[in-house]
Parts: C-alpha cells; sequence; structure tokens
C-alpha cells in the first residue's frame, strides 16, 4: 500500500474502530473508565511514536535541541494523527518550552457528530507525556491553556523540558 489516500483509509478505519471501542466502554463500565483507559492506552502508543523517532533520528543533539526536539514532536503528531486528520503545530517559547497550537482535531469532529462529546476527557497532556518519554525528555511541566473541546478556537498545550543535557 503506497498510495496516501489507501493509507489514510486505514488511519480512518483504525480510528472508527477506536471510537466504537471507547463508546463500548463507556456505555458499559461507564465513561470514566473509558477515559482512564483511553488515556493510559494513547500514552504508551506515544511512548512507541517517540521511541521509533528517536531510533531514526537519533539522540537529541545538545547544540539546537529545542528546535530539535520541537522537530520531533510535531513529526510525533504526523505519525499518530496526520495532516489530513488535524491542524496542528509547534513551537519553541521562552527557550525550555514547546507550545503545541491544534486547529482541527479528527477526534473531537468525530466525538461531536456521535454526540457523545460530553464527558470525554481530552487524552493530550498523556500523549505528550509518552511522546516526551519516547524521546528521551523530561517534562517538568505539561497543560493544557485552552481547549476547542469546550469551545477555544484552538488547542494550546505547554510542554516545558527539563534542562537538556542532564
Amino acid at each position: 500500500m503506497t498510495d496516501r489516500a489507501e493509507l489514510m483509509d486505514v488511519y480512518r478505519q483504525w480510528w472508527a474502530h477506536d471510537g466504537y471501542w471507547y463508546q463500548g466502554v463507556a456505555k458499559r463500565f461507564g465513561q470514566e473508565v473509558a477515559n482512564e483507559i483511553n488515556a493510559e492506552a494513547l500514552r504508551q502508543v506515544a511512548q512507541q511514536v517517540g521511541r521509533g523517532v528517536t531510533r531514526r533520528r537519533g539522540e537529541l543533539p545538545d547544540r539546537d535541541g529545542m528546535a530539535e526536539l520541537r522537530r520531533r514532536y510535531d513529526e510525533c503528531g504526523e505519525r499518530m494523527f496526520p495532516r489530513e486528520l488535524r491542524s496542528a503545530g509547534t513551537e519553541v517559547v521562552d527557550g525550555d518550552t514547546v507550545e503545541l497550537t491544534v486547529r482541527r482535531s479528527f477526534a473531537l469532529a468525530m466525538l461531536r457528530m456521535a454526540g457523545t462529546l460530553d464527558g470525554y476527557e481530552c487524552p493530550c497532556t498523556d500523549i505528550h507525556a509518552g511522546w516526551s518519554e519516547g524521546l528521551g525528555v523530561t517534562l517538568t511541566e505539561n497543560r493544557a491553556t485552552a481547549c476547542l473541546r469546550s469551545g477555544d478556537s484552538a488547542c494550546r498545550l505547554v510542554m516545558r523540558v527539563e534542562e537538556m543535557g542532564r
């Protein structure tokens, strides 16, 4: 399968599976349990994605490390949520902080269409923690400052990293 459209169809099928799975867990065991399991599973997947990026790119360099880390977060995002399914990007702010901005999220759009957005807790910080672990960096701050789910125009997520090279 080399065609990008075919690959996107595979992504969409797995995301549909994920959505049905989440809804089934929420229906049988409650939304709190579904949110908890969803966050745990996504953190593990994110960690694997981060490790894969590290294997391909090597260890983070001391020089220009934050710019390279920002690029790696973008690569992690693209590998988990391709550009056809979301609109997002990162930038380095304050020298030790990467801010991720998500302008469009396929997952939230699907939850909204299914009428099940109420009670859903975004697992974003768990995903970013997993990416960071896989990339070999420690976060000293990992929080959302804005969220599409709550009506903001974009999700803004702050990832402050412990001094690199320690």
